[in-house]
């Protein structure tokens, strides 16, 4: 059996649980995270110039990653099911990549914290970019995804540098 000291989704005999929030304070929670798509620069123009047959790319990837989010407990399964306050999901397209930068924040206050939500959130905006623009560009890589700021909580504060 695999050394799970310090991980906190099992238990004593190494099996996997959802981890036991009740007695943790309830406090205000942040969490940001970010990642990108890179693609072809033929493919960055389509969607910079708003030339996808499928539509706004990135109006239609901000709203994805918004509902991802909200739909965090059901997708991984040891994940609380949590009010969240806030949601916002920036998508940037980065001539430097080519591609499109995705920053998503999510907030709540509550028992446990938001990175997972973040993550989803970024996740599926990113694969949504990829879906609506797959037909000319199958090449398109996601990547860098990764928590830069957890706030709230007993563990405190979080930045990446």
């Amino acid at each position: 059996m695999a050394d799970t000291k310090g991980l906190t989704h099992f238990d004593a005999k190494g099996e996997a649980h959802m981890v036991d929030v009740t007695d943790k304070a309830v406090t205000d929670r942040i969490a940001t995270a970010v990642g990108h798509v890179k693609m072809n620069k033929e493919t960055f123009d389509i969607i910079a110039d708003g030339r996808a047959k499928k539509g706004d790319v990135l109006a239609v990837a901000q709203l994805a990653g918004i509902m991802g989010a909200k739909q965090c407990s059901t997708l991984i399964p040891l994940c609380h099911p949590l009010p969240i306050t806030k949601v916002s999901v920036d998508l940037t397209m980065n001539a430097d990549l080519p591609g499109v930068d995705i920053t998503a924040t999510v907030k709540t206050t509550g028992q446990t914290g938001v990175e997972m939500e973040a993550l989803t959130a970024v996740n599926v905006a990113a694969l949504t970019v990829y879906d609506m623009t797959k037909a000319v560009d199958k090449t398109m890589e996601i990547g860098g995804i990764r928590v830069v700021l957890k706030d709230g909580g007993k563990s405190g504060r979080f930045e990446a540098k």
